[in-house]
């Protein structure tokens, strides 16, 4: 009588348990709650979006709909339609690629010293001076020279800069241009401001494409680097990227096909 009892509880809870599985019936057609786990999934990939009650309530709203409307449609007979079957395929090619490519950077993750290796290139790469400068900026040789000779009386370049300057990236800053490495600039502007030491202000205007510059400099130092913990995650996203498409190169170059590319695959 016990096994027989038991039995039955089991079956009782079978359909419960299905039930469990599924949000609503539409028409007499279970509607998988595996819809909106996958849907709410995308929905806060990436932390654009917190996973909340109301977003919770608006994901299953969006998967009851759209099953309404897809058995509308398929009511219509367009499952069928040439057009829905190509962009079915397409659609099915765009999440298997994307699961193929995901699949290789999990299992092809960039190592401590992958990253360690890139940082120490770029930061031996960025040795060197670092020049802070202000710079005014005019359109006439005549304006500069102006200028120059209202320094000389003892007006503030800052001031001078901020009523006189052309340049909107510096001008209100009082023509602070910040640190930056000569090679920043155009070849005029860089050989002026490496002959001048601290403090000083050019003696002339300096011709470049963009106008007539007046250039101060105030301070110079040995190249910054960023700390290595800082830049991590940029390195290492960095590396992900190319060891992502070395992988598309090497499979696009071990396919048999008569078809010529045009460009390599991006």
């Amino acid at each position: 009588m016990k096994l027989t009892t038991t039995l039955l509880a089991v079956a009782c809870a079978l359909p419960l348990a299905a039930a469990a599985q599924n949000i609503a019936t539409v028409n007499g057609k279970q509607v998988p709650k595996a819809r909106v786990d996958t849907l709410m999934e995308q929905a806060t990939k990436g932390g654009q979006q917190q996973r909340t009650p109301e977003l919770e309530q608006r994901v299953r709203d969006e998967v009851v709909i759209r099953e309404i409307f897809m058995q509308e449609a398929e009511t219509r007979g367009l499952a069928g339609s040439p057009d829905y079957q190509n962009q079915m395929e397409l659609a099915r090619q765009t999440i298997l690629i994307r699961e193929l490519f995901s699949d290789f950077q999990k299992k092809n993750p960039v190592t401590e010293q992958e990253s360690r290796a890139e940082y120490d290139k770029f930061k031996g790469q960025s040795t060197g001076t670092e020049y802070r400068v202000r710079h005014i900026l005019v359109e006439k040789e005549d304006q500069a020279k102006a200028l120059i000779g209202r320094l000389k009386k003892g007006e503030k370049f800052e001031d001078l800069a901020k009523k006189n300057s052309k340049d909107p990236g510096s001008a209100a800053n009082g023509g602070d241009l910040d640190w930056a490495n000569p090679t920043s600039f155009v070849p005029e502007f860089s050989t002026a401001m490496t002959g001048l030491k601290k403090g000083e202000t050019t003696p002339t205007p300096v011709k470049s494409q963009f106008g007539f510059h007046i250039i101060k400099l105030e301070d110079t130092r040995q190249a910054q680097f960023p700390a290595y913990e800082e830049v991590k995650g940029q390195i290492d996203q960095s590396l992900s990227q190319k060891k992502l498409q070395q992988f598309q190169e090497e499979l696009r170059t071990k396919a048999k096909t008569d078809y010529k590319f045009g460009s390599p695959t991006q």
